[in-house]
């Protein structure tokens, strides 16, 4: 279990690996799992459009 930056609920880390992508369920912020030992969770990089550049 870890603890969403946003909103401060708490989000499911069980079974999730390195650089997956989770979603609070309380707030929807996108985060991404940065490691496992220790667990650190952090805003997830915002995708941009590439309108092909």
């Amino acid at each position: 279990m870890s603890t969403c930056p946003t909103c401060g609920a708490g989000v499911a880390t069980e079974g999730a690996v390195q650089g997956e992508i989770l979603t609070c369920g309380d707030c929807g912020t996108e985060l991404e799992v940065l490691s496992l030992e220790p667990l650190a969770v952090a805003l997830a990089p915002e995708t941009q459009e590439d309108w092909g550049e």
